[in-house]
């Protein structure tokens, strides 16, 4: 990291998706406070940029004299690109499977950059995982991606936001993530449960500065399986689980019923949510914070954050000027605050 500013590197996405116009609009917008460096095919940055705003300065680098020297610095009036070269023409909205290796050479450079001492932090735009598949290259998306490529074993996807009413941040973490609603309950166990409350309270307290973390847990079944009659997933897995996590001083509660969990009164005293699955937590977070919220892998490390919404083919097809940069805006925010938090981490 180099300047007064923190660097930050920020992977453009898919570029037939906003994520290129979402990225240059947010990293224009908070350059004053954060060194953004945009990593992509600069010509096709820079050819949107001119459109957003000409004021917009591009300052390209290439790869290999990123790796030879060190990251320049340029100031808050310029722009960094680390040019990643398109393999095809892009088409706004239109979906070329010849791009899906570039979106993951993007990831990968951010990567090595962290690794490298050249970054903070990483924040993702939104890719297309179909794309990335056509590609020929076996794709389940961001989460499992960086984690491979780190060598985690076990990563946790935690979505975070501010709610309309204010107050403090919401925060759900999942238990599992892309499965199939009938495997959820095989794959909640004990032991997987205890490595994923280990990993929410440890990064809440490194990367969030949180000194004691208190975690809500929710049921699997409805109202919590009521005592075994709905289900024995609480009894048999969640239940034994909790109790094991406060022996070793995790403070975390539960298993409360799903329905009524997400309710002020009980919500002021959590500084995390646990859902044991993807649409069990995720559609009350994302009703509260959509267009503000950010997700944030639990567990990689290096810090990664990302937006909240997908690539919206349909609205890059109309044109420049319809995509909502604020979640990318917030995932930088939120990017800059756990490294401030992780650097002053004992």
């Amino acid at each position: 990291m180099t300047g007064t500013r923190p660097a930050i590197a920020i992977t453009t996405g898919e570029p037939a998706g906003i994520g290129p116009e979402i990225s240059l609009r947010a990293a224009w917008a908070m350059r004053r406070e954060v060194n953004c460096v945009l990593i992509g095919d600069a010509a096709f940055l820079a050819m949107i940029a001119a459109d957003i705003d000409p004021a917009i300065r591009i300052a390209a680098l290439s790869t290999q004299a990123l790796r030879n020297g060190r990251l320049p610095h340029f100031g808050p009036e310029r722009l960094t690109v680390i040019d990643v070269p398109l393999a095809a023409h892009v088409t706004p909205g239109v979906l070329d499977a010849a791009n899906g290796r570039y979106v993951l050479a993007t990831l990968d450079l951010a990567v090595e950059g962290i690794q490298a001492g050249w970054f903070a932090a990483m924040v993702t735009a939104p890719l297309q995982k179909s794309t990335i598949n056509d590609a020929g290259v076996a794709f389940s998306g961001h989460t499992e991606y960086l984690a491979e490529k780190t060598g985690t074993p076990l990563v946790v996807m935690m979505l975070a936001g501010a709610t309309a009413a204010g107050g403090a941040p919401l925060r759900v973490a999942l238990a599992t993530t892309h499965l199939p609603l009938r495997a959820v309950p095989d794959a909640i166990t004990q032991e997987s449960l205890a490595r994923v409350l280990d990993i929410i309270d440890a990064d809440l307290k490194r990367k969030f500065g949180i000194a004691a973390p208190r975690i809500l847990v929710a049921g699997l079944n409805p109202h919590a399986g009521e005592n075994g009659y709905l289900g024995r997933e609480e009894i048999d897995s969640i239940i034994p689980a909790l109790e094991a996590a406060r022996a070793r001083g995790i403070d975390a509660r539960g298993p409360y019923p799903a329905d009524t969990l997400f309710q002020p009164k009980y919500l002021q005293d959590a500084d995390c949510v646990l859902a044991m699955y993807h649409d069990q937590g995720l559609p009350v977070l994302k009703h509260a914070t959509f267009g503000r919220g950010v997700n944030i892998t639990l567990g990689l490390p290096l810090i990664r954050t990302s937006v909240d919404h997908g690539t919206a083919l349909d609205l890059a097809a109309l044109g420049l000027g319809h995509a909502d940069c604020a979640s990318m805006e917030e995932a930088i925010r939120s990017a800059l605050q756990m490294a401030a938090a992780q650097r002053r981490a004992p």
